[in-house]
């Protein structure tokens, strides 16, 4: 069978091919009844978009790119889903673009990236969206883009963002542990070059001291955002004359490694040693014990990336400015904390 045709949808709503155009491309000039007309005739045949053809019929695009450079699988796929879901709501193409975020002409590729495949604009995920130089170039090139960055608050640097407050959830975590009576806590940091890592680390950091707890520089282990540091930074920490009774790794695949090396060692979790991790990844519910962590809804955050990126296409010069979205990660208690035992 044939695919459905835009002149199949004017047909089914009883339109003209024009009218059916508005609606695919958002016009507001379309009366709500006819549009609905219009969508319910979409939805019936099933109709997608060429985005191709849409594009060389008209000045616009209509694809965006997805850029991102992180080893963590449920981060990537999560983030796409929600991106993509908005794609498909408006029409939109999508093209995912994985990349060497140290590259040195990183910024010539992407603009190339963007002209070659007639991209509308990109959603930058960390580390590329925390990169002031990287950022400074797209403006250079008019690369349209929202980054998704870890921040406690809108930067207002001029750049379109969705920001995640990673600090005030990782204060969230120390002081779970704390209130369960750990002093010795141990951390496991992320990739540096990732803003999320410093974030997340200060917010250990302020916890412990506001609870007037020294922060002991031989708890804190440097490392990636990987199941083999997280194994790594573990052993080191429980090697230690007097071990942490906590550890916090800085994602869940990072404290996935603690509970491995726990098991390896013959630690007894949670009772002899507590694990916090974060982001809520699938595995962090479909571990023994389930991993107690930050909620972070990374598949949302990427919808609203994709919907700010769009409005802000959309956006007239002499509307006003659409002001930048921010997430705050939820604490999540599971059974890979407990009381620590006297």
């Amino acid at each position: 069978m044939r695919s459905p045709t835009i002149k199949d949808v004017a047909e089914r709503a009883g339109v003209s091919l024009k009218t059916v155009s508005r609606v695919i491309n958002h016009e507001p000039s379309v009366h709500a009844r006819t549009r609905e007309r219009v969508q319910r005739a979409i939805e019936a045949l099933d109709y997608q978009p060429d985005q191709a053809a849409r594009s060389l019929r008209s000045a616009r695009t209509y694809a965006l790119g997805l850029v991102y450079d992180n080893p963590n699988a449920h981060y990537v796929i999560a983030m796409q889903n929600g991106v993509l879901s908005v794609c498909r709501e408006r029409g939109f193409g999508l093209q995912i673009h994985p990349c060497d975020s140290s590259a040195p002409k990183l910024a010539e590729q992407l603009g190339d990236l963007v002209r070659r495949n007639r991209l509308a604009g990109l959603v930058l995920c960390p580390p590329m969206s925390e990169q002031p130089k990287l950022l400074a170039a797209l403006t250079e090139q008019n690369v349209p883009f929202v980054r998704i960055i870890s921040a406690r608050q809108d930067p207002k640097d001029g750049w379109p963002c969705v920001f995640v407050d990673d600090r005030d959830a990782a204060y969230a975590i120390t002081e779970h542990l704390i209130q369960l009576g750990h002093h010795r806590i141990g951390f496991l940091w992320g990739g540096k070059e990732h803003r999320s890592s410093p974030e997340r680390y200060q917010g250990y950091a302020d916890a412990l001291r506001e609870y007037g707890i020294e922060v002991d520089k031989r708890l804190v282990v440097e490392g990636d955002y990987s199941f083999d540091d997280g194994f790594r930074g573990a052993r080191k920490l429980l090697a230690l004359k007097d071990p942490p009774t906590a550890i916090f790794g800085s994602n869940d695949e990072i404290a996935a490694g603690v509970l491995a090396a726990a098991r390896s060692g013959g630690v007894d979790v949670p009772w002899e040693l507590s694990i916090a991790g974060f982001e809520d990844s699938p595995f962090s519910k479909q571990s023994w014990p389930a991993l107690t962590t930050a909620r972070q809804n990374t598949e949302e955050i990427g919808r609203h990336a994709a919907q700010r990126l769009i409005a802000e296409l959309e956006r007239e010069d002499d509307e006003p400015h659409i002001d930048n979205e921010g997430f705050s990660p939820d604490l999540v208690v599971r059974g890979s904390t407990a009381p620590r035992r006297l």
